[in-house]
């Protein structure tokens, strides 16, 4: 398990040196309506797949990055964005692009960052769901405008 201590202490590092990160996350659907989620190798819980906006990269293909990285994205429509959103940990401060990821197609390996990757139907997710990706799959299923908060 050094490769989860490696994976936590390097993300401490890298939010050391940037207080303030760009992060981007998919809200992947299927046509049967259900949500793509991921499993972390370094954190608890189901999330959304996403990561880190590289210094002159848009967010736009930032995502397209991390779905090819993540779950091995091979093609899929284009991002549309949904929202900016604001989140807190500690002393960083992190501002999230979300974006919905139609007509997707790709062959997941697991590896040491991803470990599964999983749809699920909007009103049966996994109860390790992180909080925040319930209130984002809520406010799309409800068609309520996001709040500002991750």
């Amino acid at each position: 398990m050094w490769h989860s201590l490696f994976l936590r202490i390097l993300l401490l590092w890298r939010a050391f040196l940037a207080p303030v990160a760009f992060g981007v996350s998919a809200l992947v659907s299927d046509q049967a309506g259900r949500v793509l989620l991921v499993r972390h190798g370094y954190r608890a819980g189901w999330h959304f797949p996403g990561g880190g906006v590289d210094g002159g990269e848009l967010p736009g293909a930032a995502i397209l990055r991390e779905l090819k990285e993540e779950v091995g994205l091979e093609r899929s429509g284009p991002p549309e964005l949904i929202g900016l959103f604001s989140r807190r940990v500690g002393f960083v401060r992190n501002l999230i692009a979300l974006y919905r990821v139609r007509d997707v197609a790709f062959t997941f390996k697991p590896g040491l960052e991803i470990r599964e990757a999983q749809f699920f139907e909007t009103d049966n997710l996994p109860d390790s769901t992180s909080p925040a990706v319930r209130r984002r799959i809520a406010e799309f299923v409800s068609g309520q405008p996001p709040g500002e908060e991750w």
